[in-house]
């Protein structure tokens, strides 16, 4: 699963990796060597190196975890919920009669109802993609269409019509 689709490591995931940085710096303020703790804890050397290098600079506060990597998304969870129930109300409850939705003009309705301004249709894409929009074309119906009208045709006369040779 990539990263855009919710991978990535979860809060306890985090948490486990942290452990293991602050159990490893232990054995490195004891003075064992890089190998001795990548070969103890199952990590690269390169990993140990850079725990030493942070426990050098910064202590043991610097080997505690940062959070989710990232930058934080421009909506909020409460935000992107009503924004698809925006979506889902349909394009003409939003004054496009063409029924559909285009990137722009989801970034549009963005930025009237949130005051949000998505520069990337790329990252616009991302966040719909990650929410759960679903992408699909809808199929070219008129407005005028009358579904009462059409079945009465169908049963009334299409039948004469088919009889014919």
């Amino acid at each position: 699963m990539r990263y855009a689709q919710g991978g990535g490591l979860d809060a306890a995931a985090r948490a486990r990796r942290e452990q293991v940085r602050m159990a490893a710096a232990e054995f490195i303020v004891a003075g064992e060597t890089d190998e001795q703790v990548a070969r103890r804890f199952r990590v690269t050397k390169m990993s140990v190196n850079r725990w030493r290098h942070a426990l050098q600079t910064g202590g043991p506060g610097a080997l505690v975890s940062k959070g989710a990597a990232g930058t934080k998304p421009l909506l909020t969870v409460d935000q992107q919920q009503e924004l698809m129930a925006l979506i889902e109300a349909g394009p003409a409850a939003h004054g496009y009669l063409d029924q559909r939705w285009t990137l722009s003009r989801i970034a549009e309705l963005i930025r009237v109802r949130f005051g949000v301004r998505f520069h990337s249709s790329g990252a616009l894409h991302e966040m719909l993609t990650r929410i759960g929009a679903s992408w699909q074309v809808p199929t070219r119906r008129a407005v005028e269409r009358n579904e009462q009208a059409i079945a009465a045709w169908r049963e009334e006369t299409w039948p004469s019509i088919k009889a014919r040779p």
